[in-house]
């Protein structure tokens, strides 16, 4: 399975549009056009196919993160150190 093939599993299962990938990229300051993500979902037999590639996915994983559960910070925080 091709990072192309996670990608288009994504973008059905959750719904997603071209625009909703492009600003899913930008809130993680990965900047994309939308045609360059038509091109991500084309048949890999097409002349303007390209091959997605990990940073492209692993940016797009981080958005997604963001998109849905904001941008607070997502550490917990360590509990305070006891005086003995």
């Amino acid at each position: 399975m091709t990072n192309n093939d996670i990608l288009k599993k994504l973008r059905v299962a959750l719904k997603l549009r071209d625009t909703d990938i492009v600003h899913i990229l930008s809130l993680v300051d990965f900047r994309i056009s939308k045609s360059e993500v038509g091109a991500l979902f084309r048949a890999e037999d097409h002349p303007k196919f390209v091959l997605c590639g990990d940073q492209i996915l692993r940016n797009f994983l981080n958005g997604l993160v963001i998109y849905y559960r904001g941008n607070e910070n997502l550490s917990i925080p360590e509990p305070p150190i006891e005086n003995k």
